[in-house]
Order: C-alpha cells, then sequence, then structure tokens
C-alpha cells in the first residue's frame, strides 16, 4: 500500500471524537452537544430524549430540564417527573406572559447536562439571544453538555426543498454550521404509517390541530420525502466522520462503507466510451464518481490534437456529473492509486487500447501497475472504442519532431570526435566511455527520453566500431568487452532515465511554482485594494495578464447588475451579455460560452460566490476558444471568482462597517447635543421667563426691576453664545468652515474679545501680557476672537469670583502661543486631551459639571487646528489651569509702519 502524508487537523478532530475531553493546552473544555433529530413532530425525539437523561441520572450525572414541550403527551409528561426542572423566564410581550428558557439560571446552576428542547426556536422579544440555538451555544462554551431536539425542515439549507415538498415553507430555521458542529446526532426514527396512526388517536396534536395538520403537513408522501431527507443528511454527516477517523490512521486502508469511483481520464481516442462506462457504474451503485486526469512530465509534450482531446473528455465526465480532479506526479499509477485512498474511492475504472504483441516484454503499462498498486480497490479494465472527435475548433497538426534525434547523433559525433583524440593520446578506455555518458546526459537533459535512449545504444556501437579490436568492425576478438559493452548500455540507459526524470520533475516543479506565483499576486494585488471600483479594475487587469482576451466585472448597482467598469464599449456592454451575466449572477451557476448553458455567449461567465452572498459575476472572453477546454484554466479562473468575490464582500463589508459606526457616533452625537443643550436651553429660558413674569406681576421697585433686567440680559447674553457655539459647529462639522488670514495685531483681537466676554467675567479681575515687540500675526481675526471669547468664557465658568485670569502672548520658534490662565481648581489627571472632545462636560476644566454644552474647546481646537495650529490644556504653575493656542507664523510681517496699532496690551482689564 502506497504511504501516505498525514492531515494533522484530521488527526486532531479523530482523536476529538474518540477522546471528548481533548482540547487545546489552556483552552476551557468546551460541553458537548448531542441532537435528536427526526423528520417530524411525534416520531419520540423528547421522549427517547428524556429516556436517555433518566438513565444518565442514575449514573451519577447532574441532570437539569431547561426546557421541555410536552405538547400534552402524557408519556412525555410522565418521563419528567423525578426531575430538576429550571422556572422558565417569563417575558411580557403585547399584554401576554411568555415562557421561555432562562440562560443565566442555567449558567448560575452549572450541570454536568442541561436538556433544551427545540433548537429552533426563535425567541422572545427582550430575550438575550434571538435564536434558541444561540443560547446553546453559550450554554456550551460555558463547558455544559446540551441535548436538544431538531427536525428536518428546520435546517436552512433544506428548507427550499421542504417547502417544494410540502408546500409549506417554514420560518424558523437554524444555520447548517449549528448541526454539522454538534458533537452526536441520534436519528429517532419511526415509519409514516405509525405516526399517523398516532396523529389519529391524539398522542401528536389535539384533535382539531391534528385535524389541520392531516390535511397539509402530514401527509403520507410528504413524511417519506421527509424522512429520506432526514436519513440522507444523518448519513452525510456519518460518511464525513468515517473519513476523518479513517484519514487520522497511523496507515490508510480503504472503509468501503460507501461506494464511490474513480474513473482515469487521458488524451486516448478511446477514453470517451470509459468515461460514460464509469457513469453507467456509478448510477446502477447510486455511488459518487470522480474523473482524474494525473499529469505527469510527458503531459507537457502532447501535442495540440492531444490536448484537445483531454480537455473534450474531461467536459464530458463534467457533465455527465462527476467531479473533476487534475493531479500531478512522475507516476500515473501510483498518482492514482494515491489520490483513490485518500478520498476513499472503492473501484477505479481505467480503459485501455490495442498493444503489440511484444510490448510488455519491454515496458510495464499503466494498467498493469495500477492493478499491482491498487491493494484493496477494486480495478475495472474497460476496453475502449476510438470514437470521432467531437466538433470542436481546427487543431494544426504538430510537425514530426525528428531534429532532436538528429541533434542526440550530432553530440554522439562530437564525443567520438573526442574519444578519437584521448586515443591518440594514449589515454585508456574509461575516459573514452565516460566521453559517450556525457553525451548521452546531455542529450536526456536536452531532448528528452527518446533522443537519450538513441544515444545510449549507438554510443555502445560506435564505442565497438572505432576503439575496439578489430578496428571499423562490430565484431569483438574479446569476450570481455561484450561485458564491457553491456555494463555501457546499461549505465548510459540509467542515466538517460534519471536524466529525463529530472528534467521532467523540474518542468512539473516550475509549473507548480507559475501557478503558485500567479495566485499569490492576484491575492496581494486584491488585499491591498479597497473600493469596489478599485478593485474590479485590479482584477481585470491581472485577469486579462494571465488569461489574455477580455476581462468584465458586474455588481448589483441599485438592485441591477450592471458592469463595474463601464468603458461603452466590449461585450460587456451588450444587452444579450448582460442577461447572460444576470442569469449567472441569480443561479449562481457558471453559464455561457463553452459550456451548456446559454453557449452562445461571448463570453464564460461565473459567479462570484462569497461567504453568504453572490457579490457578482466575472465574464472572460477568450482569445482563443481551445483555452476554454483547458481544464487548468478553467480551474484557475474558479480559484481568482473566489478570491475576488472575496474581496468584493471585504470591500461590503469595511463599508458597512463603516456606515454603522457613522450612524453610531452621528446618533451619540445627536444624543449628547440633545442632552447638553436642552439643559442649557432650559437654565437661561427658566431665568428669563422667572424674571419676566416677576416683573409683570409684581410692581417692583427700582434696584430690584434692574436686577431682574439684568439677569434677562445676561441670561439672553448666555442663549446668544450658546446658539454661535452651534452655528460654529456645524460649519465645522459640514466643512463649511474657511479661514481667511490677515496680518492683524493681536492686542485688537483681545481686547475685542474682552469687550464680547465681558458679562461674563464679572468680578474676575483679567491681566493682560501681549508685548509691543510682537508685532502683526497672520490669523482669522473673527475667528481667533472666537477662541478668546471661549476660552475666557470657559475661565469665568470653572473659577469663583474675584479669582485672576491672564491671558498672554510671546513668540515662539513655532510662531505665536497665546493663552489664557486661570487659579481654579485645575484639571484632573488623565483629563488634558479629553477637555477638548465635543459635549464632554464630566470632570471638566476645573470639575464643575454644572453649566455649559461642553462644545466651547471642541470649536477652538477646530478653528486652532484650520490656522495649522494646535491647542493644549496643561496645568498653572501657581494653580490652576492654563489653555495654550499656537499659531504658525511662516513669513516675516509686512511693513508696520502705517499700521493703526502695534502699542501692544499689558495691563488690567
Amino acid at each position: 500500500m502506497l504511504g501516505e502524508s498525514r492531515d494533522p487537523e484530521a488527526m486532531l478532530a479523530r482523536l476529538r471524537l474518540e477522546d471528548p475531553q481533548c482540547s487545546a493546552p489552556g483552552v476551557p473544555r468546551r460541553g458537548r452537544l448531542k441532537i435528536y433529530f427526526g423528520y417530524a413532530a411525534g416520531v419520540g425525539k423528547t421522549y427517547t430524549m428524556l429516556e436517555a437523561a433518566r438513565l444518565a441520572a442514575a449514573g451519577a450525572r447532574t441532570v437539569l430540564l431547561g426546557h421541555i414541550e410536552p405538547h400534552g403527551r402524557p408519556e412525555t409528561e410522565a418521563l419528567v417527573l423525578g426531575h430538576h426542572v429550571l422556572p422558565p423566564r417569563e417575558i411580557d410581550y403585547r399584554g401576554m406572559k411568555l415562557r421561555e428558557f432562562d440562560v443565566d439560571a442555567a449558567l448560575a446552576q452549572r450541570p454536568d447536562l442541561i436538556l433544551v428542547d427545540e433548537l429552533a426556536h426563535t425567541n422572545a422579544a427582550g430575550s438575550r439571544h434571538h435564536k434558541r440555538w444561540q443560547d446553546i451555544q453559550e450554554l456550551l462554551g460555558a463547558g455544559i453538555d446540551v441535548w436538544t431536539t431538531l427536525n428536518v425542515q428546520h435546517i436552512e439549507t433544506l428548507n427550499d426543498i421542504v417547502a417544494q415538498i410540502t408546500g409549506i415553507v417554514v420560518r424558523e430555521t437554524i444555520p447548517d454550521r449549528a448541526f454539522d458542529e454538534a458533537d452526536e446526532v441520534e436519528l429517532v426514527d419511526l415509519p409514516p404509517d405509525d405516526l399517523l396512526d398516532r396523529l389519529r388517536s391524539g398522542k401528536v396534536y389535539v384533535p382539531a390541530q391534528a385535524e389541520r395538520a392531516a390535511e397539509r403537513f402530514f401527509r403520507k408522501a410528504n413524511l417519506v420525502a421527509l424522512r429520506e431527507l432526514a436519513m440522507r443528511r444523518v448519513a452525510d454527516r456519518v460518511s464525513d466522520e468515517v473519513q476523518t477517523a479513517r484519514l487520522g490512521q497511523t496507515r490508510t486502508q480503504l472503509w468501503p462503507t460507501t461506494e464511490r469511483l474513480l474513473v482515469c481520464v487521458g488524451p486516448s481516442p478511446t477514453t470517451a466510451k470509459v468515461i460514460r462506462t464509469a457513469k453507467r457504474m456509478a448510477a446502477a451503485m447510486h455511488a459518487q464518481w470522480i474523473a482524474v486526469h494525473a499529469e505527469t512530465g510527458d503531459s507537457r509534450e502532447l501535442d495540440a490534437a492531444a490536448r484537445l482531446r483531454l480537455a473534450q473528455h474531461l467536459k464530458l465526465a463534467e457533465q455527465l456529473g462527476a467531479e473533476t480532479v487534475n493531479i500531478t506526479g512522475e507516476h500515473v499509477a501510483d498518482e492514482i492509486v494515491r489520490y483513490a485512498q485518500s478520498r476513499n474511492v472503492t473501484k477505479i475504472v481505467i480503459g485501455k487500447t490495442a498493444r503489440g504483441r511484444w510490448g510488455p516484454f519491454w515496458r510495464r503499462s499503466v494498467v498493469d501497475r495500477l492493478i499491482d498498486a491498487s491493494g484493496n480497490i477494486d480495478v475495472y479494465v474497460i476496453r475502449g472504442v476510438e470514437e470521432e472527435p467531437q466538433s470542436a475548433p481546427s487543431v494544426a497538426p504538430r510537425r514530426q519532431a525528428g531534429w532532436p534525434y538528429v541533434v542526440a547523433l550530432a553530440l554522439l559525433a562530437v564525443a567520438t570526435g573526442v574519444a578519437h583524440t584521448f586515443h591518440a593520446l594514449g589515454l585508456t578506455e574509461p575516459n573514452m566511455v565516460m566521453t559517450y555518458l556525457l553525451a548521452v546526459v546531455l542529450a536526456a537533459a536536452w531532448l528528452g527520453r527518446g533522443p537519450a535512449i538513441v544515444a545510449s545504444i549507438v554510443g555502445v556501437l560506435l564505442f565497438n566500431f572505432f576503439f575496439t579490436t578489430p578496428y571499423y568492425t562490430l565484431v569483438v576478438d574479446d569476450p570481455a568487452y561484450l561485458y564491457t559493452f553491456l555494463i555501457m548500455l546499461v549505465v548510459a540507459l540509467m542515466v538517460s532515465a534519471l536524466t529525463t526524470r529530472i528534467r521532467r520533475q523540474v518542468g512539473l516543479a516550475r509549473e507548480r511554482e507559475r501557478r503558485t506565483e500567479v495566485q499569490y499576486r492576484v491575492s496581494q494585488a486584491l488585499a491591498s485594494t479597497a473600493g469596489r471600483m478599485q478593485i474590479a479594475l485590479t482584477a481585470e487587469e491581472q485577469l486579462v495578464t494571465i488569461f489574455g482576451g477580455a476581462i468584465a466585472l458586474f455588481a448589483p448597482e441599485d438592485g441591477v447588475l450592471r458592469p463595474v467598469v463601464r468603458r461603452g464599449e466590449g461585450f460587456a456592454e451588450a444587452a444579450t451579455e448582460l442577461e447572460v451575466a444576470r442569469w449567472v449572477f441569480e443561479h449562481r451557476q457558471s453559464a455561457g460560452r463553452g459550456t451548456d448553458t446559454l453557449p452562445g455567449a461571448q463570453a464564460i461567465y461565473l459567479p462570484l460566490v462569497g461567504f453568504d452572498v453572490t457579490a457578482g459575476v466575472v465574464g472572460w472572453q477568450p482569445a482563443d476558444d481551445h483555452d476554454l477546454l483547458s481544464l487548468e484554466r478553467r480551474q484557475l479562473l474558479e480559484s481568482f471568482a473566489t478570491q475576488i468575490a472575496l474581496a468584493l464582500e471585504r470591500d461590503r463589508l469595511a463599508q458597512e462597517a463603516q456606515r454603522i459606526l457613522a450612524e453610531a457616533d452621528t446618533e451619540r452625537l445627536r444624543s449628547a447635543l440633545l442632552s447638553a443643550v436642552s439643559h442649557d436651553l432650559r437654565t437661561p429660558l427658566a431665568a428669563i421667563a422667572g424674571s419676566a413674569s416677576a416683573m409683570l406681576e409684581n410692581r417692583l421697585d427700582e434696584p430690584t426691576q434692574r436686577e431682574l433686567t439684568e439677569t434677562i440680559y445676561a441670561e439672553a447674553d448666555r442663549l446668544t453664545r450658546l446658539v454661535e457655539n452651534l452655528l460654529q459647529l456645524t460649519r465645522i462639522e459640514s466643512g463649511a468652515l474657511q479661514v481667511s488670514k490677515q496680518w492683524q495685531p493681536l492686542d485688537e483681537v483681545v481686547g475685542s474679545a474682552l469687550r464680547r466676554a465681558a458679562p461674563a467675567l464679572r468680578a474676575r479681575p483679567v491681566r493682560t501680557d501681549v508685548p509691543a515687540e510682537l508685532g502683526l500675526v497672520p490669523i482669522d481675526g473673527l475667528l481667533i476672537e472666537q477662541v478668546l471669547v471661549n476660552l475666557l468664557d470657559n475661565a469665568a465658568k470653572f473659577t469663583p469670583e474675584r479669582s485672576p485670569i491672564l491671558i498672554a502672548a510671546r513668540r515662539t520658534g513655532a510662531g505665536v502661543e497665546l493663552s489664557v490662565a486661570d487659579r481654579g481648581a485645575g484639571i484632573p489627571a488623565g483629563q488634558h486631551e479629553r477637555v477638548f472632545d465635543r459635549f464632554h462636560q464630566a470632570g471638566g476644566v476645573s470639575g464643575d459639571r454644572g453649566r455649559g454644552a461642553g462644545l466651547g474647546l471642541a470649536i477652538c481646537r477646530a478653528i486652532a487646528r484650520a490656522h495649522g495650529g494646535t491647542i493644549r490644556a496643561e496645568d498653572n504653575p501657581g494653580g490652576g489651569a492654563r489653555l495654550v493656542c499656537t499659531l504658525p507664523v511662516d513669513a516675516p510681517a509686512p511693513n508696520t509702519e502705517n499700521s493703526p496699532s502695534t502699542a501692544g496690551v499689558s495691563g488690567d482689564g
């Protein structure tokens, strides 16, 4: 039996099948899931599960009934008795009390085993998970074993089949992986006639419900079909488990649990009959079948006609329903047997043609080698019949290649001349023999097997003719030379064979390297590209380089499939081609030129199928029809189609994530804005309304009336500043903020800001330090004034009355620094950057949370950045906070002799 490399994943899977506790080191044990699987309600899933639970409880396991649906069946309710039952969680839903499985209570109790009925159940709104299978996944993650029940119609991929059979669409489904990842599946079966008897006797549903079910779902024909679906699904699962366990064996052997055929496909004209025979055998056995072509070094030397026949044979097998596979190796028989063992093939079908009478004595055939290496695999040898070739594009016949033999003879002639020189110099015969061997090696390396064999034989004859006595005859007077000739011939043949084999292996390695390099290049190009248009351009550019012809990508846009790159010409713009592409997109199947579906199209179209959606369609219009018949090119195109689909899906998911993040950010900003602004609007409005109401309803003395008037004015001014900040924030968010820099004296901007902020500053002394030598600064005066007003308002808001505030400006290497310092409580640790975030109030600059919408400092930062500068918050050395805005000065100031004011400001405000 041939050896085979082991798949580590398969071996690990087998170990976990044999040892439930097997897991990676350091990873907590995951619970085991067992599904009691049936084809319809009433077959006894819950009953069987409860009976098994009773045995488990008797075996000292802690068993908890998490959620059981007895459906009023007395025998099922009787099995519930004696078990610990988890109380349900009640949820209010539209005035009703719904009883749902309580995940948190189950996790708190942590039993060894918990029973949760109806895996496909949809939880009520307000539950932690939307589906019950998600609840069960959480239990498994906590290390709790779970038993549950499921009917075949609830598996997602079988849902549409069940709908076709029964005419009823089942809404509650589970993804296939939730079923496939189960550790154990037990089929609970009951003949359809027995199930119908149970239905009529009221053991499945109450009488009224049973009558409706019998008229629609519970028809015998439906039940028979559903039963077959359930059995096939379980059989497929068992087959996968057998394959995994078989591959985990230390010695690969055949496990004939089910029939699987492999038919050998080659370029021989008789192969078509072999393929049809294999199809009939597979149909009679209800078996899967695989069409395999083993590519060797000789395959690279096939002429165009042979390559065309090989492509047609592979296409025929695919049309008849076979899985087509292309494998590579040096020895056809060994590679086929090795692949058959990896796929658990039970029968190999191969064709043979008529051979010469003496053929077996010269070389063993592939059939003979295959029979010897097959072991326990049956081999069927079919006598092929040569058929007329199918209609196909004309192929130019390959010219007879006789020149390699001429070159081989020329090499021998050169070797003879060199050997004659050695002979004249008196060198020994081994040197001349090595010269001929060198010629044989060169012929094998450069020219192939045939010329190398000819060189081996002719070389021996030339050595005998020229360098053994009697010279210039083929007569040998010394019998010892016969042994020399024999050894020389054997060595030459072996050297030529080994050199030829190395040459072929190098060719195969280069071919594999080329395929790998091409796939890597395309995957790298797609991985580094973002945006649907760029992905399409990159894909089309790469595929045209590899396949030639024309490439087009189609993707849905506003619900209609269109070319992603619209060039206004080419096959992708034709209405008929768009219809073919739409058919491929809707049916997720290949179609078009070179296929059996819509073969009149100009191009072949493949669906771009991602993880869960069809991302689009790729179309290829080859320059040569022969390319469509190449299995290698079609497989390569399918591989690239998968890569493009994943790239498009990745881009779609990235855009979806950005959209969700943007919506979440917008929603967060909206909530924060409403929360902050509603308070800041209500407070001044309440003060204004209260003061105005007092003035209207009461006769007040002049001081009181003046005080209320000042309150109204102050709160109105506060509202004005809030609205200004909101408008400024709106301009910043919309990108409408524009900076108009002009050379201006900074002291004038400071003075204007002090006048605007005077009502907020009130009793707080303000000192300014703007030196005269500061000169003119390139700024937008109105925006920088707004920065200062916001900084002063912030300082006044978070400092007590009579607390001094300092406005300072100075030149630095980076430009001009403008700062506002206060003597308040300072900035809490870790908040120096956050104070500039929008709506940030908690733990404000000086700890006061009572006032402000959290917009002022965010606006200051946006204005500073628009100027190309920065703003930062730091602790004031004397206590309090210091906010510093740095503005760049990139050029010398203009002549200031005629400027209206350059004297600077230094004093108290």
